[in-house]
């Protein structure tokens, strides 16, 4: 009498936390993929054509998405592990693709996009450190995800701002800009958590710590 297969790619919860599968393709995984998509398409249409309207669009989706498909994921079993480095990788490329038009065609200040830029050198150091003792990434925390939220959110209203005028452009650029900050001062937090994480976890593994 054979046994029905037991259904290993459906995660499992353990101490409350949920578990990542191998699966690829999932919803999660899909929704990630079209993210990614969007980064060359915002840069064509905000760099070469200038359609902003069409751009603010773009960036409105990639940023709402940010959430989407984490809950999703939750929401039906689909917690995989190239979902957790596709949700990531599609936030990085926005911030980064973002700010670098947006300091070309001056929406932000090049001082803006210098400290998030350091922010993620130093997250890239640590990442290198980490690799060198046997580590992968760390899980990304609460703080982090918060503060990549306010700054994808920031953006498009940032954009709204410089292609408006008037009254439109006033409320939207306050708007933006109390995201952007709150979105800033968050992102490096979650950075100095990071290098905590793994300063600690460096500590345990060196010869001569404590067992």
């Amino acid at each position: 009498m054979s046994r029905r297969p037991a259904r290993a790619a459906r995660p499992r919860a353990v101490d409350g936390a949920v578990t990542a599968t191998d699966r690829v393709l999932t919803l999660p995984n899909l929704i990630s993929f079209v993210r990614l998509l969007g980064v060359p398409v915002f840069l064509w249409l905000f760099l070469v054509v200038e359609a902003d309207v069409a751009a603010i669009v773009v960036l409105a989706a990639g940023g709402t998405s940010d959430w989407v498909d984490g809950w999703i994921a939750r929401r039906l079993g689909q917690v995989s592990r190239l979902g957790e480095l596709l949700d990531p990788l599609a936030d990085r490329l926005y911030i980064l693709a973002t700010l670098l038009a947006f300091t070309a065609r001056e929406v932000v200040p090049w001082q803006f996009t210098a400290a998030l830029l350091a922010r993620e050198l130093l997250l890239l150091g640590s990442l290198g450190v980490l690799r060198r003792y046997g580590y992968g990434p760390p899980p990304v925390h609460y703080v982090g995800k918060t503060a990549t939220f306010l700054i994808l959110a920031a953006f498009p209203v940032l954009l709204l701002a410089a292609a408006t005028t008037s009254v439109t452009a006033t409320t939207a650029g306050a708007i933006g800009w109390a995201l952007a900050w709150w979105g800033l001062v968050l992102y490096w937090v979650a950075g100095a958590m990071y290098v905590v994480q793994a300063t600690r976890l460096v500590r345990a593994v060196r010869p001569g710590a404590a067992t």
